[in-house]
């Protein structure tokens, strides 16, 4: 049985948060949660409420009520790229340079 959870628009850049969905990627649920508590990246944070929701929508299925939780692997966790915010910033002689703020798209796959 297969459950997902998905977290768009999140405010970090992709290149960032792939470093933390490598480190978790095919581990079990419950050793995932418990690296990403105590991984100092602020997308930490993000990948672990978004597996907490994936987890919980597992559990909500009425197929699910005899599954032990302890089992659940991620199968999949993705990192995508998602709008670029475009904002610009004065530079010397009337100029003008552009800062993008990239943002990313988390996909999360568990499987029992």
């Amino acid at each position: 049985m297969e459950s997902k959870a998905i977290c768009r628009y999140i405010r970090i850049a992709p290149r960032k948060m792939k470093l933390v969905a490598d480190i978790v990627r095919g581990k079990k649920v419950n050793d995932a949660l418990s690296q990403l508590h105590f991984l100092p990246k602020r997308s930490s944070v993000v990948v672990e409420k978004t597996i907490r929701s994936a987890l919980a929508n597992m559990m909500d299925r009425e197929e699910a009520r005899d599954i032990d939780i302890d089992d659940a692997l991620i199968s999949e966790i993705r990192v995508n790229e998602g709008p670029t915010w475009k904002r610009f910033r004065p530079r010397a002689m009337g100029r003008a340079s552009r800062i993008r703020k990239r943002t990313s798209h988390l996909y999360v796959t568990l499987t029992v």
